[in-house]
């Protein structure tokens, strides 16, 4: 299908400047004023074009516990996250659907879902979500966490000899399941691509991360992982490896331009140097960082070495939402105050191009989406500039950047097809999904959950509170 979106507003190197865009089948086919119509014509009048965003790291299941879990670190969040992960992978596939639902109208187009997984019902629980993915029409990178160790093993010891528990499944089974997963579900020509995510040092062992280097390799498969997240794993990786987690990863060969790694609030000026000659990406979740008390990712340093950085709403029960925009304003001003010289601060623009060229560049699909660019894949986002969340006019990425817009995105394309028209989505209703999540839902505020019973004692001797 064709579209010619007329008199859009884009951004130039000077300023701003109205075009119009045409779309032939899945690409941009032509970027100038006064083009003649091809297609289905849409009124860009009034309205900002720029190249969709990457949500670079969530996780869609946590929807299920969003504003439920109380204020407490990463380390016994994750012990309640777990004791009450939902076990149906209908749930699953409604979730993914409101997790790409909140990404669309918040100006992405691609989503990376750090999936976590049914135990036992693992297949299941990705087919649940590629379905929902398929089915609205998102570009969806598809990243299921996968561990072989269990959860206690993700505390410090402190020095002290723990009995560390057996996990549910081994090593070995674990990546035979990896295999078919991708076998099974990888096709990024029809926008559904799976990438290789052991969760992190702190519950993999080097043969899951080795295992995954290899499939990585084999079918040409991106690397997705959470590093020094917080403090209590800094110290982990020390008592584990005696160097760094970052050393290692470079030592055990995971680090390349495929691999992205969400947080990486723990890192030295070390670490840095060797992300920046590894060209790793770091996906910023500043959202999730300081709702769990993990710290501020030092990203002005990140971005003075050269690394790459994109952004991620991380998931809707450390968010506890999925605003993209609002992850991308946090993300851009927060670091005002960790560097007085305000010439390394990020601006609205820099933040866009963080936000979309930043995430192509860490999925290694820079060169075919994530600008735009005549050629490249129409997944395009028209804002309306007349909403009064962006009025009165002035800088209209400023407006979108660093003000708090609401309701805003008019349009979005993913792979050519118009998925939102009017501020609507196409392909799904809205209502049914809301009633779903509504209904198999209740009101709660208080649970209780043995694991963070169990290790509450020792999580706070080993971080000395």
């Amino acid at each position: 299908m064709s579209y010619t979106i007329q008199q859009a507003l884009i951004p130039v190197e000077d300023g701003y400047t109205t075009v119009d865009v045409q779309i032939e089948n899945d690409r941009i086919a032509a970027i100038a004023p006064q083009l003649p119509i091809n297609g289905t014509a849409i009124d860009g009048k009034n309205k900002l074009l720029l190249p969709g965003f990457f949500n670079a790291h969530t996780h869609s299941s946590e929807m299920w516990q969003r504003g439920m879990i109380p204020p407490v670190p990463l380390e016994l969040w994750l012990a309640e996250l777990y004791d009450f992960a939902p076990l149906d992978p209908e749930q699953v596939y409604l979730s993914a659907l409101g997790t790409a639902v909140e990404t669309l109208l918040s100006g992405g187009t691609s989503v990376v879902d750090h999936l976590v997984l049914i135990p036992g019902k693992e297949i299941e629980t990705v087919a649940a979500a590629v379905r929902a993915y398929r089915e609205i029409g998102i570009r969806a990178f598809v990243a299921p966490l996968i561990q072989d160790e269990a959860l206690t093993a993700g505390i410090p010891t402190g020095g002290k000899e723990v009995e560390k528990e057996a996990f549910f499944r081994s090593t070995n089974e674990i990546l035979a399941m990896m295999k078919d997963v991708v076998t099974q579900f990888h096709r990024p020509e029809e926008g559904i691509n799976l990438l290789v995510a052991p969760t992190g040092i702190q519950l993999c062992s080097d043969a899951l991360f080795t295992g995954c280097i290899e499939l990585s390799d084999r079918y040409n498969l991106c690397r997705h992982s959470h590093l020094l997240e917080t403090k209590a794993q800094q110290k982990l990786a020390r008592e584990k490896y005696d160097c760094s987690a970052v050393e290692h990863l470079k030592q055990i060969g995971y680090l390349n331009d495929r691999t992205s790694l969400a947080h990486c609030v723990w890192l030295d000026d070390d670490d840095i140097a060797i992300l920046a000659k590894t060209k790793s990406t770091v996906v910023h979740n500043p959202l999730s960082n300081l709702r769990l008390g993990s710290g501020i990712a030092p990203i002005l340093k990140y971005r003075q070495a050269g690394i790459n950085v994109s952004f991620g709403c991380d998931g809707s029960a450390s968010n506890d939402s999925q605003d993209l925009l609002e992850a991308i304003k946090i993300g851009s001003i927060l670091h005002t105050v960790t560097d007085p010289d305000y010439r390394h601060w990020i601006t609205p623009r820099q933040a866009v191009e963080m936000a979309s060229c930043g995430g192509a560049k860490g999925l290694n699909v820079s060169d075919t989406i994530g600008t735009l660019t005549v050629g490249k894949k129409a997944d395009l986002v028209v804002y309306n500039l007349t909403n009064l969340s962006l009025l009165p006019r002035t800088d209209p990425i400023g407006l979108l950047i660093l003000g708090r817009p609401t309701q805003v995105v008019d349009s979005v394309w993913v792979n050519g097809k118009q998925i939102v028209s009017g501020g609507k989505l196409t392909t799904i209703d809205i209502d049914e999904l809301r009633q779903k999540l509504f209904h198999r839902s209740q009101w709660s505020s208080q649970r209780q959950s043995k694991t963070v019973t169990d290790i509450e004692v020792r999580y706070r001797a080993v971080m000395g509170l």
